[in-house]
């Protein structure tokens, strides 16, 4: 074998690590919100992180920054295993209990409002990344002041709708219930445990019944417009996503997956469909995945040693073949 062939196989194997280090640190695969009532974080997503025109988005940009409202599909803990009271707090309801969300809990009357009806319902939950499990939707009591905030005994103590598996349909997934007799401000909140996983998403829709409804600025949720322009801003995978097309069908690298995780029989058994807790957001979530919060600079470092050790392998071989030939 030649020094140059000798050489180029030690930088070869170098540099493979290289390229699984890059891949171990990419981003986790989105999920979804709530678009029917609109969610909160999907109602300053739709706004625009940049310029949200609500006073109440405006507030939780200046909370929670821009990055947690370009990951609007990420509202997550990775770890819930149905124990939701016991491991979100009072007052921290809309964020998950997560400081990135932070923005979400903010009490206020001015949250812009989807307007309702007692009564039968189709609730629908734009999913960026769909997975087997169970949708309950809560109401808040009689009484609810969206001046402050959220606990969970401002819920109701059972769901008014609860579906598992539900139709997923134009990349929505559509959930029926019948809606409680209300009137004014109130707020349904949602939980999606996963079955194949102990991960649940959770959102804060705003609603108004009656006459509060023409008084309340109307949100809108994102459409595919939206989505797409703001994927190089956020930190989840987007891979595979499309309007009318199913978006399991992800493409490209895998992603580590949450070590519970199993893919979903009736999706793509893509090993890209596997989720990535919190997108790595918070170092607490990463013990799920066996990281740290410095998994990113040892990725790097790691790699600049690869590539320093292969330099040096290759000027020895050089050396060495020099000393043959003299």
């Amino acid at each position: 074998m030649t020094v140059r062939r000798k050489a180029t196989r030690i930088a070869t194997l170098g540099f493979a690590p290289l390229a699984l280090t890059t891949l171990a640190v990419g981003p986790a695969a989105a999920h979804g919100s709530m678009s029917d009532p609109v969610s909160r974080v999907s109602t300053c997503f739709a706004e625009g992180p940049e310029s949200p025109k609500s006073k109440a988005c405006k507030a939780a940009v200046a909370a929670s920054g821009t990055q947690a409202f370009y990951d609007w599909n990420e509202v997550n803990i990775p770890d819930a295993a149905g124990k939701h009271k016991e491991i979100i707090p009072d007052g921290k309801l809309c964020s998950a209990g997560r400081d990135k969300y932070k923005g979400l809990d903010l009490p206020r009357a001015d949250w812009p409002a989807t307007a309702m009806k007692p009564g039968q319902h189709t609730f629908q939950y734009k999913a960026t990344a769909p997975h087997k499990g169970t949708f309950e939707l809560y109401i808040t009591k009689d009484g609810y002041d969206p001046a402050k905030p959220l606990k969970w005994s401002d819920l109701e103590s059972k769901p008014f709708a609860k579906v598992t598996n539900p139709t997923l349909k134009d990349g929505s997934y559509v959930i029926d219930g019948a809606v409680p007799k209300k009137s004014g401000h109130h707020l349904i909140y949602s939980i999606w445990q996963r079955s194949d996983s102990p991960e649940a998403f959770y959102t804060c829709s705003d609603v108004t019944f009656g006459d509060g409804a023409a008084a309340t600025e109307a949100p809108e949720a994102p459409d595919e417009r939206d989505i797409k322009a703001g994927m190089d801003e956020s930190t989840v995978d987007h891979n595979g996503h499309g309007g009318d097309q199913h978006p399991a069908g992800h493409q490209g690298a895998p992603h580590a997956p949450h070590e519970s995780s199993t893919p979903d029989a009736d999706q793509s058994d893509d090993p890209a469909n596997a989720p990535v807790p919190n997108g790595g957001a918070e170092k607490t979530k990463l013990a799920e995945t066996g990281g740290d919060g410095n998994t990113a600079p040892l990725a790097i470092g790691g790699a600049a040693v690869l590539a320093a050790g292969a330099g040096v392998l290759f000027a020895t071989a050089r050396r060495r073949a020099a000393k043959s030939r003299g």
